[in-house]
């Protein structure tokens, strides 16, 4: 901002140095984070970047970051790290984990699905006793 109709008004722009944006964004950090950091808003840091020098050392620190990490990744993986090698092998290679849910009866058989018992010959006594253990196992409604 250039200030108002008077010679020195309106807010001071604040200095960022372009160097520590840099540093700052090899570490992955977000525009809140940088906007914390130099005491501006968040706002401030979006309007910076359409200015190209800024956008630039964002741009440039955002790869020095991700190019330091991929090294420290690859050093894990080439000691034998086996979680950097999985996750190299799902990300580079296209690995996947497959799990296989398949239900069975005894002996790899088909589960076995007998007749449906008949309620026919029950008695009233016996029906209200049945009623009675199948309330017991309802669930209250959640509502």
């Amino acid at each position: 901002m250039t200030g108002g109709a008077r010679e020195g008004s309106g807010r001071k722009r604040v200095n960022i140095d372009l160097e520590q944006v840099e540093k700052l964004c090899a570490f992955q950090c977000t525009d809140e984070e940088l906007a914390s950091y130099f005491g501006v808003s968040p706002r401030t840091i979006e309007r910076r970047k359409a200015q190209p020098a800024f956008a630039e050392a964002m741009a440039r620190g955002k790869s020095k970051g991700r190019l330091s990490l991929r090294r420290s990744l690859w050093a894990l993986a080439a000691k034998g790290n086996p979680a950097a090698n999985i996750f190299l092998a799902k990300n580079l290679l296209g690995y996947k984990d497959y799990f296989a849910n398949e239900l069975s009866g005894p002996n790899g058989d088909p589960i076995a699905i007998g007749p449906a018992p008949e309620l026919g010959g029950l008695n009233a006594d016996e029906l209200k006793q049945l009623i009675a253990l199948l309330n017991k196992g309802e669930r209250p409604n959640k509502g």
